[in-house]
């Protein structure tokens, strides 16, 4: 149970610029929401008069604005969420919050109260979006209205305080041009991706958390021809492609009864109903990989996703785990995988914590019956460029599909 009293997740600063007392705060809250009123200027006027303090404009004002913050948008992190190029904000606590702009953490220059402020705010966003976050449930995932993903764990189970994640949805999609003049990739790997797209061969984009798989794969499918259909699957929507033709599904959690999941499994089997040309999971990480194989090997062309993996030699073993946990015997696991699947496009950051495209790896049957991968194109952080035993692999499929192969093959 919590006993620390409620104070304001920003504390509003006064005429003399002294910070105002919480009270002063939390006792014009509760008039107003007594009143099932909104804090608009005159109420809190009205509702510190009532309360026997007399105050200026300025002292009313910064009330205000501490009762927004706490109502409307994402509160203090909504300016860090709107701010250009910030892909995540991360609160560990009252007193620690970080942003990702694409170069690694930050510690941005807000803070919150106490850790009750930051338990409202979770609880306020995840009721937003129709979830219930309370100490019986103690955590959430759940995608926001504006498409934002929020993860939160309320304390004490998370330390040093209740925890957020949240993660931006991409305001624009990039094509591959404008990722290549950001430096993700050197102009040959450029060209292979294009000519992967165009061969229509299957591949997966592999990398740690916060790589930049989604906007390399969104990239990706932008490049896709505008004839093509494309049938997005994902768990919370997060592609954004720049395509005339994108159908997307979405899962759904159980509600508070535990009633009216709609998982990814699902959505793929019914996203194979509706004619895709391209058939795309956006993240594959469960028992979903069973039926994207089925696809890839009945015919749908040109299907890809993301998965999680640290380098793509695991690609086999990941696969293998999740298959086999969905009753998938593991021969056939690895004969459907080398069938299925032409290409991993695996992406990491550097020291300096850019995104870049670090190796595109193919896929071979070994005498055993399992699958492994091997490296085609490697991109050291410095952009020198390597080739691997994959490579021939790689112009093979490219010629087989008929985009013909690569240029600096040699």
């Amino acid at each position: 149970m919590r006993r620390t009293p409620r104070r304001p997740d920003v504390r509003p600063v006064g005429p003399a610029g002294e910070v105002l007392a919480a009270s002063l705060v939390e006792e014009t809250r509760d008039r107003i929401a007594a009143a099932g009123e909104r804090p608009t200027a005159d109420r809190v006027a009205a509702a510190l008069r009532a309360a026997g303090h007399v105050h200026g404009d300025r002292t009313v004002l910064a009330v205000v604005d501490a009762l927004h913050r706490e109502t409307v948008g994402a509160g203090p992190l909504e300016r860090l969420l709107r701010a250009d190029g910030v892909t995540d904000v991360l609160v560990n606590g009252p007193a620690h919050v970080y942003v990702d702009r694409g170069s690694g953490l930050e510690r941005a220059d807000v803070t919150f109260a106490d850790d009750d402020a930051v338990r409202r705010l979770a609880q306020r966003l995840a009721a937003a979006a129709g979830r219930r976050l309370d100490d019986a449930s103690p955590f959430v995932d759940v995608r926001l209205p504006d498409g934002t993903r929020l993860h939160a764990v309320l304390s004490p189970l998370a330390r040093p305080g209740t925890a957020l994640s949240l993660r931006v949805p991409a305001r624009r999609a990039y094509s591959l041009d404008e990722l290549a003049g950001r430096g993700a990739f050197t102009g040959e790997i450029h060209e292979v991706l294009t000519a992967v797209v165009r061969a229509r061969a299957a591949f997966l984009v592999t990398g740690g958390t916060g790589t930049g798989k989604t906007t390399l794969l969104a990239a990706m499918l932008g490049a896709v021809p505008p004839a093509e259909r494309l049938l997005l699957v994902e768990d919370a929507s997060e592609l954004r492609p720049d395509h005339p033709h994108v159908v997307a599904l979405e899962s759904r959690p159980a509600n508070v009864e535990g009633a009216g999941a709609v998982v990814l499994r699902d959505l793929v089997r019914q996203a194979l109903r509706m004619r895709p040309d391209r058939l795309v999971v956006g993240e594959v990480r469960g028992a979903e990989v069973v039926d994207l194989l089925g696809a890839l090997n009945t015919g749908h062309e040109g299907g890809c996703g993301t998965l999680h993996a640290n380098t793509p030699r695991d690609v086999p073993a990941r696969v293998e785990a999740l298959a086999m946990a969905a009753g998938m015997p593991r021969a056939a696991v690895h004969s459907q995988l080398g069938a299925a699947l032409d290409l991993v496009v695996h992406v990491a950051r550097d020291s300096t914590g850019r995104r870049r495209v670090a190796e595109i790896a193919t896929l071979r049957s070994t005498a055993d019956g399992t699958v492994v991968c091997e490296t085609a194109v490697s991109c050291e952080t410095g952009g020198t460029i390597t080739h691997g035993p994959g490579r021939a692999r790689l112009d093979e499929v490219l010629a087989r599909r008929g985009a013909g192969g690569s240029e600096g093959a040699e």
